[in-house]
């Protein structure tokens, strides 16, 4: 899921996930020793406007680091929401100074409404942060 040139420090013990949307972001905050992630509130924003609540929540958790879901299609290929979501990676590194790690999130969306999530897009966050929690050395 995590593209070889992304280190992950072993430092780095709490990480908040994120899995874009247009009008809708899912968020969960986990860490390396449980393996495990917790929902958090979907910020429900367009825009600039996503951002004072994503400062926010990042001030609530304070993260080691940030991991954005990146949409592929199921042979890999990009599509116009890959774009949107590698943006917004950019632009949490430039806006927080975190270290921000890209990871595959195919999938995500579909297993969280199959497992019934209340958030479907903060389910789909959780079990987007804990596959990739699971694959850490």
């Amino acid at each position: 899921m995590m593209p070889a040139t992304q280190q992950v420090s072993p430092r780095w013990q709490r990480f908040l996930a994120f899995d874009v949307g247009t009008q809708r972001t899912g968020v969960a905050v986990g860490n390396r020793i449980s393996g495990t992630a917790t929902p958090c509130p979907t910020i429900v924003a367009q825009g600039a406007a996503v951002w004072p609540k994503v400062a926010q929540v990042v001030s609530q958790w304070q993260p080691d680091a940030l991991v954005v879901g990146v949409p592929l299609y199921p042979d890999g290929a990009a599509h116009d929401m890959t774009a949107v979501a590698q943006r917004f990676a950019r632009r949490l590194h430039g806006r927080f100074g975190l270290p921000v790690l890209q990871v595959d999130e195919r999938y995500t969306t579909t297993e969280a409404r199959a497992l019934g999530a209340a958030d479907t897009d903060a389910g789909a966050a959780c079990i987007m942060l804990e596959q990739w929690l699971r694959e850490l050395p």
